[in-house]
């Protein structure tokens, strides 16, 4: 990673260059520049290409989308799938079986299981632990590193079992299932969950102890709520600050726009501006529809909403892992298989409006379908770009507070500040807008 910094002190002057972000997942870079010890610029660039998924599913049949949007992320693909599904379900009237649906959310805790325990312990804790990586860490807190990639590991062996491989699983499908698991075949999972659940109760222990910056914005939280569960696939989108609508009016009242210094577009309540989406705005919109054992716990560690600090989204993560496992085993326990994995679709003519919650935030999809069943437009809204104008406000906000610090410290913690979020960024570069100027 290439970090360049200039200093004039007799000018309070300092310019902050990371050329590629560290313990992200994408490419993106940050620069700073302080003047007369007053913050001038701050720019979170992201360059990697765009990817141009929602032009390149123009044409297809919409029941591809949950295979060729699942190709955005390989840590997150279970959530484009599920909002791709429910998109076009929507469209198409489908109505899927209640056993289906335990279904589903068992396979997204799956991909919250190996999410968080990859950022919380191998991306994030080395930023508060002092060390440069995982690598690193291992060398002083390797039962936690063993820990996290034992987690992952049960994370990923939940979306084999319901969705045929760990990366890009090929199993869902509109309408439910190709194909579903038996009981003998999520047994085997139980073992495990129940140490992941108390592995991941210590990893939150841990993770509570570590020195957080006093940081408190003003933020507009935003995630789906669920009248009886905390939401993975299903719920109305609300915020901290009034918006309670239905998914379909998401555009209504969110607007993406384009920066010149991204290739990813920043999102915005409009007439209001930045929002942040993700585990800290879940928890505090939703926190009391967790389990006693994590709501008790929470207490414990003085973790109850409101929390506001983004820097102890470490430990909402480490909670929501918590949480992702006990969910599991409930899912297991009460499972009877379907009579049939999936509800047969008829294609036709529609508009279909979903969002889920991605480990990193709200998903939103939208798709329109011809008679025949193609797509004729699609819009995808991943957590990232919506967070991504948050993060900049979150610099502008954060940065003035540390100036005072020699300039290696303050690019740290500028680099931590922005991995709070978790960035995707290879999600985010999914569409870029081209200008063309003619005579």
């Amino acid at each position: 990673m290439s970090r360049e910094a200039t200093v004039s002190p007799a000018q309070g002057a300092m310019t902050i260059k990371v050329d590629c972000l560290a313990r992200v997942e994408g490419e993106g870079a940050l620069h700073v520049k302080v003047k007369s010890g007053k913050l001038q610029h701050v720019q979170v660039r992201i360059y990697e290409p765009p990817r141009l998924f929602e032009a390149f599913l123009r044409g297809r049949m919409a029941p591809e989308a949950v295979d060729i949007t699942a190709r955005i992320c390989g840590i997150c693909p279970i959530a484009y799938q599920m909002s791709a599904a429910h998109a076009i379900e929507r469209a198409w009237g489908v109505t899927i079986d209640p056993r289906v649906r335990a279904l589903r959310r068992l396979f997204y805790c799956g991909e919250w299981i190996e999410s968080h325990a990859l950022h919380v312990f191998c991306l994030h804790a080395p930023d508060f632990l002092g060390c440069q990586d995982v690598i690193e860490m291992a060398a002083t807190h390797k039962p936690e590193v063993e820990m996290a990639l034992r987690l992952k590991k049960l994370g990923n062996e939940i979306v084999r079992v319901l969705g045929g491989r760990e990366i890009h699983p090929i199993s869902a499908c509109v309408g439910g299932f190709h194909k579903v698991p038996s009981n003998e075949e999520l047994e085997p999972l139980v073992s495990e969950l129940e140490w992941g659940l108390q592995a991941a109760e210590a990893g939150a222990k841990l993770v509570a102890t570590f020195g957080f910056p006093e940081f408190n914005p003003d933020y507009e939280f935003v995630s789906l709520c669920h009248p009886e569960e905390y939401p993975l696939n299903e719920g109305r989108i609300v915020s901290s600050k009034g918006i309670d609508i239905d998914v379909g009016e998401f555009e209504d009242v969110f607007l993406e726009q384009h920066v010149k210094h991204s290739n990813a577009l920043h999102s915005v309540v409009r007439e209001r501006g930045s929002y942040q989406v993700g585990p800290v705005a879940r928890y505090n919109l939703n926190f009391e529809k967790l389990p006693d054992t994590v709501k008790m716990l929470a207490r414990e560690l003085h973790a109850e909403p409101p929390l506001a600090n983004p820097f102890k989204s470490i430990l909402v993560r480490s909670l929501e892992l918590m949480f992702a496992c006990e969910e599991a085993l409930r899912i297991i326990a009460e499972y009877a298989p379907p009579s049939e994995p999936h509800t047969e679709v008829e294609p036709k003519a529609g508009r279909g409006m979903a969002a889920t919650e991605a480990p990193r935030g709200t998903l939103y999809h939208r798709y329109e379908t011809d008679a025949g069943g193609r797509i004729e437009s699609a819009k995808i809204v991943p957590p990232t770009s919506q967070n991504l104008k948050r993060i900049e406000d979150d610099l502008w906000e954060f940065l003035p507070g540390i100036l005072h610090l020699p300039v290696d410290d303050i690019t740290w913690r500028a680099e931590q500040a922005i991995r709070n979020y978790d960035p995707c960024i290879s999600c985010a570069t999914h569409y870029l807008r081209v200008y063309l100027d003619s005579e």
